[in-house]
């Protein structure tokens, strides 16, 4: 019998303590009546709360961004504010009046008020990890609000590889400047730098701490859901994205949102492809980026934890799984030097004794 021992992610859970599972809920069920009921298994009371509904208003018409028709009835239940920020490049969200335009013209207006938190300037949030960046620089408004349900739309991403709650906390929450800060590793709040790439992921991660901190004192709160449909490897910041290879897989929910972005991440690792419905195309984008490294540094800082217990509303069953065994426990494997040797494989008996990248992780095969 092969022997197989995780060399990294296993000795920072040890070292760090995270030794409990987080609950993330799941519906495969995509409608505006599923979304209210998989916030409402949170058990947030959001009952005399100055709510903020995080999402992104999309740089054009044409980009996958959730719909006002499809989170109308949780922005209206949680009698909340949708709010963003203007983004750090050119298009039709970079200035307040731009943005506003784009607003309207998606229909955000018609279903609650819209608060670009950086229309009045900014705020420094303190970090705790300072490695790259020595502050999290984001709208001043934020300071209004009680309760923030972060409802990103997970899907591929140019710069992180893939867009999920932490990045709708950091980039999403970041004012212009703060934007660029995060995206130069803290070199600058004036100009686009990306040389560094893991830096800007453990930026990233850093400012969605600083976020969540926050919402963590003085009886603040905030909450993440993501939702997993027209999974383009394109974010919604692209005007013209690519079209999606792979199907809709449904809505996920926690209130922690490292677990949360692991479990949505399995999901697509997971996936067993078949014509049509192919989730290579976007497994590559997060990898050609290094994309998860996102959610293990987050991990590192103690902001969630990998680990985590899948609930199926659908079922109200729960599945445990971890970060080192997916739910569904389907592996891809690669050699050290890059090459791809198993896809979606249900076992890892067929290898050879060795060192391997397995499911984003180094493993010994032995």
């Amino acid at each position: 019998m092969k022997k197989l021992y995780l060399l990294t992610l296993a000795c920072v859970i040890a070292i760090q303590g995270f030794g409990q599972s987080s609950i993330v809920y799941f519906t495969k069920d995509i409608t505006p009546e599923s979304l209210v009921s998989i916030y409402e298994a949170l058990g947030v009371n959001s009952d005399g709360k100055r709510v903020a509904v995080k999402i992104s208003t999309g740089e054009s018409s044409r980009t996958n961004y959730l719909r006002p028709e499809f989170i109308k009835g949780l922005v209206q239940k949680v009698n909340g504010n949708i709010v963003e920020c203007n983004t750090a490049y050119g298009g039709s969200r970079s200035t307040t009046a731009a943005h506003r335009r784009a607003i309207a013209e998606r229909g955000f207006n018609d279903i609650a008020t819209v608060d670009i938190m950086d229309e009045e300037g900014e705020i420094q949030l303190p970090v705790t990890d300072t490695r790259h960046i020595k502050h999290d620089i984001v709208g001043s408004h934020l300071q209004n609000y009680d309760l923030m349900i972060n409802l990103a739309h997970f899907k591929g991403h140019a710069m992180g590889g893939f867009g999920g709650v932490l990045k709708n906390q950091s980039i999403g929450v970041a004012s212009s400047s703060g934007k660029l800060y995060i995206h130069s590793a803290g070199r600058s709040t004036s100009r686009w730098m990306s040389d560094d790439q893991d830096g800007f992921l453990e930026s990233m991660a850093a400012a969605a701490q600083a976020v969540h901190n926050y919402f963590h004192q003085d009886g603040r709160n905030i909450v993440y859901i993501n939702v997993m449909n027209n999974l383009s490897i394109d974010c919604d910041c692209d005007g013209n994205p690519a079209s999606p290879k792979m199907k809709d897989i449904g809505i996920l929910a926690s209130r922690d949102p490292v677990a949360l972005d692991k479990a949505c991440l399995d999901l697509v690792f997971n996936h067993q492809s078949v014509a049509g419905d192919d989730a290579s195309p976007l497994i590559r984008r997060i990898e050609s980026l290094h994309g998860t490294h996102t959610v293990a540094y987050a991990e590192q800082l103690g902001l969630g934890s990998q680990q985590y217990t899948l609930v199926n509303l659908d079922e109200q069953t729960g599945i445990k799984t971890t970060a080192s065994e997916p739910s569904t426990h389907l592996y891809n494997v690669y050699t050290l030097d890059g090459k791809k040797l198993l896809t979606n494989a249900r076992s890892l008996d067929g290898l050879q004794k060795g060192t391997y990248i397995v499911n984003g992780e180094k493993r010994i095969i032995e």
